[in-house]
């Protein structure tokens, strides 16, 4: 037990991790437009997600109501650009490697606390944690970077007409969820790098040898 302090450290940050990756992929705000038009989107705000856009409208309400209304995007969108497109699939798998990641360190700690001492039942459960881990954070760093490449460009998307959309914004700026999202690689690759450093203890039989 001593000898994982990391690892349990590792555990909890990964977790944390995994909990704000999965975070970051619901959040629409990954891109925030300012249009000039207020027409039809009345806050002259937008959001745009790597799921969907949303904006807040005026428009078929009483007065002094406002409604949000949302585009899903799917697969077949051809408009899409392609860091949204890496954004929804990379961040699926780390999700899912990410899920691993947890269960392979718990089932190493579960282990330690339980005393089995048993080489091949906890350093290389570990080792497989610690790679999920920084698998995952690389997964959610890609798409992360690129999207915030997208906004400091301030590049467009050209949406169809029937999102009501300008194919680009006066101006843009980077939403909730990339701020998210880089906590996020920070904590599942320091959590990887703390479940790799695990080396098993020495007992009296290895030292007799």
């Amino acid at each position: 037990v001593s000898t994982s302090h990391l690892q349990l450290a590792a555990f909890v940050l990964g977790t944390v991790g995994w909990i704000l990756c999965t975070v970051s992929m619901g959040i629409v705000e990954w891109r925030v437009w300012h249009v000039d038009n207020t027409t039809i989107i009345s806050s002259g705000i937008a959001w745009v997600g790597i799921w969907k856009v949303c904006f807040i409208s005026y428009l078929h309400v009483s007065p002094g109501y406002r409604e949000q209304f949302c585009h899903k995007f799917s697969g077949y969108d051809s408009f899409i650009p392609h860091e949204i497109y890496a954004a929804q699939g990379l961040l699926l798998i780390a999700m899912f490697t990410g899920l691993l990641g947890l269960a392979a360190t718990i089932f190493a700690l579960r282990n330690v606390y339980m005393g089995i001492t048993h080489k091949t039942l906890i350093a290389p459960f570990f080792l497989v944690g610690g790679v999920f881990y920084i698998f995952a954070g690389l997964c959610v760093l890609i798409p992360v970077s690129w999207n915030f490449y997208s906004v400091t460009h301030n590049q467009s998307i050209a949406f169809p007409p029937s999102y009501y959309m300008p194919s680009s914004p006066a101006a843009q700026e980077a939403g909730a969820a990339i701020p998210v999202g880089i906590v996020a690689v920070i904590l599942l690759l320091l959590s990887g790098t703390f479940s790799l450093s695990y080396r098993f203890p020495m007992t009296a039989n290895t030292l007799t040898k």
